[in-house]
């Protein structure tokens, strides 16, 4: 019964262990889709999976060095990065609906412009 408990520690320090690396990894991925994104959904979207991922790092990390205070770490870190997200879609929400009202002010001057043209033979 011994061996099965000791080979099962030895399996979870495996995991614990090089699950992290694939993790880092997996956010410098998404750093670069935040960087390349096309959109800036796309760029929204990467920024707060790699705030998940960093959660699920910290989240690791504590049970691997079975300290308590990194979940607390884990939790500060969720709700900073929810803020962050919610910012920076506030910020694009803004900025997408000044282009918005910018366009229409231009294709309102294209379309008095197109009026002024119109003659009657």
């Amino acid at each position: 019964m011994y061996s099965a408990n000791a080979a099962l520690n030895q399996a979870y320090g495996i995991v614990l262990t090089v699950l992290p690396i694939v993790l880092a990894v997996m956010v410098i991925l998404c750093l670069i889709r935040a960087i390349k994104g096309p959109k800036i959904a796309d760029r929204i979207v990467a920024i707060n999976m790699m705030g998940t991922i960093t959660m699920v790092i910290i989240a690791i990390l504590a049970v691997r060095m079975n300290e308590g205070y990194l979940v607390d770490i884990c939790i500060i870190y969720a709700m900073i990065s929810f803020l962050a997200v919610t910012l920076l879609t506030k910020v694009y929400m803004g900025i997408y609906a000044e282009y918005n009202q910018k366009r229409g002010k231009k294709q309102e001057k294209r379309e008095d412009k197109t009026d002024d043209r119109v003659t009657v033979d």
